[in-house]
Order: C-alpha cells, then structure tokens, then sequence
C-alpha cells in the first residue's frame, strides 16, 4: 500500500506540474481551430509534392493533438480526394508540432527537448515522405485509398468531421464574434475529452515506474555512459517503448520525463514522443482504413523514420552543445505549495473553467453525445 500511495502521489505532483501548461496548450490551440478553416485542406493536398508536404505539414500542427483524432482527419482528407502521402505526412505534423506538446514538453523538460521535438517533427515528416514513395508502390497507395473510402469506422470520426466542416466568415469575424468563442469553448473541451485517458493512463504509468524502478534498472537497460551505442540504443528502443506504453500525444510527456532521468538518450526521450502513431490500437485502426498490407509497410516506414529522426536531432543538438546534463529534469515538485505554479494553475485553471462553463450552456454536451 505504501507503493501504491508513493506512485499515487508522484502522478499527482506530475499533474499539478503540468496541468498549467495543458490549459494554456488547449486553449491556444481551440483558438487557432477556429482561426483556420479546413474545410477545403483536401484541394490543398492534391498530390506528394513538396509544396503539398508542407501545406499538409502547416495544416497538421494547427490541428488538434490527439492521435486518434489526426488519424481520423487523415483518412477523411484521403477520401475527400487529397494525396495519401501528403494526409500520412498531415498526422505526423499533428501529433508532433502541436502548440500544446510543445508547451508541455518545455513546462516538463526544458527547452531543448521542446525545440528538439519541433525540428526532429520536421526531419521526420520529411522522411515518411521519402519512405512512403521507397516502401508503398503506388499499386499499394491506390488500394488504400480505395479501402479508405469504404465504412470501417475508427475513433474520433466524429471529430474529423466537426474539424473539417465549413467555417463562415474570416478568422476575425470568427473571433470577434460570439459564436466563434462559443466554438472556441468546444475545441477546448473536445481536446480535454480526446486526451484525458491518455494523460491519465501516462501519468498513472510514470508514477509506478518513477516510484518502483531503481535508477540502476534504468541505467543497465538503457546503455547509459556507452557513448555512441547509448544514443543509437535509445532512439532505437523509444518507439518501441510508446508502442508497449499503448499511450499517446501529450499523455507521453510524464514518462518522458522518467525515461531521461532514468539513463535514456537524447534522442531516444524524441523518438519515444514520436512513437504514439505506432502503438497497437492505431495500427489496427490503420488496418481498418488502410488494409493489412499497407499497415505493414505504414509501420516500417514510421519506425525508421522515427528513429533516423531522432538521431539526427540529437547529433545537430550536440553539436551545438544544447543538450541538457543527464538528470536535470525535476519529474515532480516535492510538494504542491504556493509559488508560481501555483498562480498559473489557478489563472489558467479558471479561464479553462470558464470555457467548460460556456461549452456547457451552449449546448455542447449534447454535440459531443452525437458524436
């Protein structure tokens, strides 16, 4: 019981840490959904061209953080008529350049792992499509398609279609508007419901293993002080870590924390961010939309990619000597008191609150029930 309660605590000390950075993240990111429309980002994408990367690039990290939900938007841009690279490369830039993983990851680790993770999204996305054009004929792409456009259902459908239905009005006249804010309160509400498990389920995660694994475990497992071999150990292992943690998005920032102050590399703390679009339940989402075949070659494509990324930013940030002592990163405060944390929970806390308040009043539980 002792254990138990020791875990308990570390994963709500981890909470109210984070919690701050959570609200600020959604709350940011519900405004810029309203702000851009993407009601038309399937024309956008039309084909794998460079230009097409990076409008689906731009799209994506304007998007919501949810994996599920960029899974979703992805195949919804892949029946509307959109490239298929350039919708894989979209859900890339949606669970990896997103304003809310980034505000966590410098709440929690500082800003090199926040920056490493912005530039290592880039590389990667730059290399699933390089991979995909490698790996997936184009016979294999045509039969996805066609097998995106059939009734398999995934999760967050609902969501893909709020988030690519048609908007009204400029982004200021969204804004300035009272309907706009309305809007606003449910992106914010949506994104808390899209994700809350995940976090959850990351938190409760990092608290038993921050609380029961000893330092040494984690120093044995992951190579540490072996030079080349740990970093090349650590991006390698990272992916896999994720697919096992079966968590996703910002729920996988905690454990980071944990698996760098436990002995893991560089970038084996990115390319375990970068591995939530390989855990099981999205793979067989894959499967349902994609067919088995492409998922095979979806998961190869994603895990080298992943990997070949994050080396690359851990060998660009030590060059320039931005990587951080192992170490550093206080997973948790020893105790929640009154200090700046404190004050930023409460203000974000309650501008958070006031939303949930607007959302409920302006008939989003019923929305959200029909989705």
């Amino acid at each position: 019981m002792h254990a138990v309660l020791d875990a308990l605590s570390l994963s709500g000390r981890m909470f109210w840490q984070m919690f701050w950075g959570l609200n600020l993240g959604f709350a940011l990111s519900a405004v810029i959904e309203v702000m851009i429309s993407k009601d038309q980002m399937s024309r956008l994408m039309p084909d794998a061209g460079a230009a097409s990367i990076a409008r689906a690039s731009l799209f994506g990290a304007v998007s919501s953080s949810c994996s599920y939900a960029a899974v979703a938007m992805a195949r919804a841009v892949v029946r509307k008529g959109g490239d298929f690279t350039a919708a894989m490369c979209f859900q890339f830039a949606a669970t990896n350049l997103v304003i809310e993983l980034g505000v966590l990851m410098w709440v929690m680790l500082g800003w090199p792992f926040a920056a490493a993770d912005f530039a290592g999204g880039i590389v990667m996305i730059v290399l699933v499509a390089g991979g995909l054009r490698l790996f997936v004929s184009e016979r294999l792409r045509r039969d996805a398609v066609h097998h995106a456009k059939g009734d398999a259902r995934g999760a967050m459908e609902g969501h893909a279609a709020m988030a690519m239905g048609k908007q009204q009005g400029s982004w200021r006249d969204r804004l300035g508007s009272r309907q706009g804010w309305i809007a606003v309160s449910h992106n914010y509400v949506m994104n808390w419901s899209m994700v809350w498990k995940d976090i959850a389920i990351g938190l409760l995660v990092a608290g038993a293993l921050g609380s029961w694994v000893p330092k040494d475990a984690w120093q044995l497992v992951f190579l540490q002080d072996h030079g080349w071999l740990t970093a090349v150990w650590g991006a390698a292992i990272g992916p896999l870590i994720a697919l096992v943690a079966f968590t996703c998005s910002v729920g996988n920032v905690p454990l980071a924390a944990v698996l760098w102050n436990g002995g893991i590399g560089f970038g084996g703390v990115i390319a375990f961010i970068f591995g939530d679009l390989i855990i099981p339940p999205l793979l067989n989402i894959y499967r349902k939309y994609y067919g088995g075949r492409t998922t095979w070659r979806l998961l190869v494509v994603f895990y080298l990619a992943m990997v070949l990324a994050a080396l690359i930013v851990e060998g660009l940030f030590s060059l320039l000597g931005a990587i951080p002592e192992p170490g550093h990163v206080k997973v948790a405060q020893t105790a929640i008191e009154l200090d700046y944390t404190a004050v930023l929970n409460l203000l974000l806390g309650g501008a958070g609150l006031t939303l949930a308040i607007v959302f409920a009043r302006s008939g989003g539980p019923a929305m959200m029930r029909r989705m």
